[in-house]
């Protein structure tokens, strides 16, 4: 479950992202440039309603850019069909299970879809995977459980290990934290950040939780409303990027801490 040495899993060219409708089309971000590298993870964060999710669904090609192009392993998302992309990136959205009584070893091996036969079944090699995908999120313990007898965190970890099970060099995680107290989160991050180097998994995640982001990440993407910015947190921090987030008569962000507070 190694990720593809010296290719950029992920790259973006002069991306636009928004909304195109009837009524006309609405651009969020243009310009949006950058590169992960394999063996990075890289947090997503800015204020709520920005256009994370956009940009989220924008590079896993469930919506299509305004303009721009998107590079997976350096080749175009335009000329890659749904097969294609499945064994180069896996995907972990906000969505639940599309059906809440399966078993977790059930949604753990749905990973392995693209690499089955056209009955959907898998050989010794694709159970080895699971099992691995299991123990790597600590998830053997819940294999025979249904979905809906999970809380939020375990079910955050099953759908990691069947992105996991996809084995691809590429993640994407929308919000992966969500609902999930300050334990859980950290734990979900840590485990990402143990992805990365263990497995050499390259991972994009967006997230509310900046603070944590900004310890853990390699990079970040910040979404401020002027434009978006990417680089390592020590460099934005620099640059007094996050001082761009938020209303500073309200929040402040504090460059010793690298975290933000409430200003008295």
């Amino acid at each position: 479950m190694k990720a593809k040495d010296n290719i950029s899993p992920l790259t973006t060219r002069d991306l636009s992202i928004g909304y195109r409708s009837k009524k006309g089309t609405v651009k969020l971000f243009e310009q949006i440039n950058f590169k992960i590298n394999s063996g990075e993870l890289v947090g997503l964060v800015g204020p709520n309603g920005i256009g994370k999710s956009t940009l989220i669904r924008t590079l896993c090609k469930v919506q299509p850019p305004l303009s721009g192009d998107i590079l997976i392993n350096q080749k175009s998302v335009k000329q890659q069909s749904s097969a294609d992309l499945a064994s180069e990136l896996s995907i972990v959205l906000t969505d639940p299970p599309a059906s809440r009584t399966l078993r977790v070893r059930e949604i753990i091996a749905l990973g392995r879809h693209p690499y089955t036969n056209w009955i959907g079944q898998l050989g010794d090699r694709d159970l080895e995977i699971i099992q691995n995908s299991m123990r790597i999120t600590q998830t053997e313990d819940l294999s025979e459980r249904r979905s809906f007898e999970l809380s939020d965190g375990q079910l955050q970890r099953v759908m990691i290990a069947r992105a996991l099970a996809q084995d691809t060099p590429l993640i994407i995680l929308d919000e992966p934290t969500t609902h999930l107290d300050l334990n859980h989160k950290a734990r979900i991050l840590t485990l990402l950040k143990s992805l990365t180097k263990d497995a050499g998994k390259s991972i994009l995640f967006s997230s509310h939780e900046i603070d944590l982001a900004i310890q853990l990440s390699d990079k970040l993407i910040v979404m401020t409303t002027e434009k978006v910015y990417f680089d390592t947190p020590d460099k934005l921090i620099a640059e007094g990027i996050f001082d761009k987030l938020f209303p500073t008569d309200r929040i402040e962000f504090d460059d010793k801490r690298r975290s933000f507070r409430i200003k008295n």
